[in-house]
C-alpha cells in the first residue's frame, strides 16, 4: 500500500505551503551593509543547458541555509529546475557548499530537495553533488552528543547549546530522518572540479586532515565514523574558522591549498560576502533607507583573482547566489 503522506520522503522537499506546525521564522536581524562594490560579478541568468556530449555546464550553489523557497526560485532562474521543481537541466554538474541547514526555515526541506535532484540530475547524464559545511557537521553533532561536554579550548560545551546559539531550528531536529544523518556524514569536504578547487571554509584547516583531496575526504568520514565527540568537536572548530583569503596573506594562504589540492581558484561558501567586503552597520543603517540591505548582485572575486565567495548572505535578507563557473573579473 503506497504512503498516504509522500510528503515525508526524504527524495521529496517538503511543500512550500506546508509550514511545519510550531515553527517561528527566524529574524533577519544580523547586522547589514551600506555598500555597493563593483568587485562583485555580475551574474546573468542562464538559459536552460542543453544536453551535449561530454561534462555539462559546471554550477555552484552557496550557502542555502534552510531557506528553500529561495533555492527553488534560484534554481528556476538558472535553469535547472523546472517550474514544478524537477530537474530540467540534463548533463549539467551542480555542486552544492554545504550549510544547508540552521537559521532558515527549512533545513531538511532543502536537504530533501537536494537529494530528489541528485538522483534525477544522475538519470539525465549530469549531477548534482554536495560538499560538507560546518552546519552539516553542527546538526550531526547535536544530533548524536546532545549535551555531552566536549572540550572546547575555551572550557567544556556542547554540540547542542552550539547547534542552538548558531540559528539550529528545532523543527528541522524533530524531522531529520536516518537516511539524512548517513547523506550528511558521507559528504566530501574538498572537490576540484574543471580547474576550481571548491570547499565550504574559507580556512585553510583542511591541510590538517590530508596531503590530499581523498586523504582530506577519507579521513574526515573516518572521524565521523568513529563518532568521538570530542573528535567531532575538532572538525567542526576548524571548519568554522574563516577569512583566510581575505587579507594581505590572502593571495598566499590560497596558493598554499591549491599547491595541496589543485586547482587555480578556490570557489568557497561559508563567510558572508558582506562580512568578506569588511562594512558592516547595525543601527546606523536607518529605517526607509533603500540601501540599508546588503548589496550582494553575485559571487565576490578577491585575493588577487584567486577566490570567488559564493555566501550572499541569505539570511541577512541577501541573496542565495546559483553561478555558473568559470567566472571572470
Amino acid at each position: 500500500m503506497a504512503d498516504a503522506n509522500p510528503s515525508v520522503h526524504p527524495g521529496n522537499a517538503i511543500p512550500r505551503d506546508e509550514v511545519p506546525e510550531g515553527y517561528t521564522p527566524t529574524e533577519r536581524d544580523l547586522p547589514v551593509i551600506k555598500r555597493a562594490d563593483n568587485a562583485q560579478v555580475r551574474v546573468v541568468p542562464a538559459e536552460s543547458p542543453a544536453d551535449t556530449d561530454g561534462p555539462g555546464p559546471l554550477f555552484v550553489v552557496g550557502d542555502v541555509h534552510g531557506y528553500l523557497d529561495e533555492l527553488v526560485a534560484a534554481l528556476a532562474e538558472q535553469g535547472l529546475i523546472d517550474h514544478e521543481g524537477n530537474w530540467a537541466a540534463g548533463n549539467t554538474r551542480l555542486w552544492f557548499l554545504g550549510d544547508f541547514t540552521d537559521r532558515g526555515p527549512d533545513g531538511v526541506g532543502v536537504i530533501d530537495l537536494v537529494m530528489r535532484l541528485s538522483a534525477e540530475a544522475a538519470a539525465a547524464g549530469g549531477y548534482c553533488k554536495a560538499l560538507m559545511g560546518n552546519h552539516e557537521l553542527l546538526l550531526l553533532g547535536a544530533k548524536r552528543f546532545a549535551d555531552t561536554p566536549v572540550n572546547s579550548g575555551a572550557g567544556t560545551a556542547t554540540f547542542q547549546a552550539a547547534w542552538l546559539l548558531n540559528g539550529g531550528q528545532k523543527t528541522d531536529m524533530e524531522r531529520l530522518q536516518d537516511v539524512h544523518l548517513q547523506w550528511m556524514s558521507r559528504l566530501d569536504a574538498l572537490v576540484e572540479e574543471d580547474g576550481h578547487l571548491l570547499m565550504h571554509s574559507d580556512t585553510t584547516a583542511y591541510l590538517d586532515y590530508g596531503a590530499t583531496i581523498d586523504d582530506v575526504n577519507d579521513n574526515i568520514r573516518a572521524i565521523l565514523t568513529r563518532n568521538d565527540a570530542d573528535e567531532c568537536w575538532d572538525i567542526f572548530r576548524k571548519l568554522t574558522k574563516r577569512f583566510a583569503f581575505r587579507d594581505d596573506g590572502g593571495p598566499d594562504a590560497a596558493r598554499e591549498l591549491m599547491a595541496a589540492y589543485g586547482g587555480g581558484r578556490i570557489v568557497h561558501g561559508h563567510s558572508p560576502i558582506p562580512y568578506l567586503l569588511g562594512e558592516v552597520g547595525t543601527e546606523d543603517a536607518s529605517d526607509g533607507d533603500e540601501d540599508a540591505g546588503p548589496v550582494v548582485d553575485g559571487p565576490h572575486v578577491y585575493a588577487d583573482g584567486l577566490a570567488i565567495a559564493m555566501d550572499g548572505g541569505v539570511t541577512m535578507a541577501g541573496k542565495l547566489l546559483v553561478v555558473r563557473l568559470p567566472l571572470h573579473n
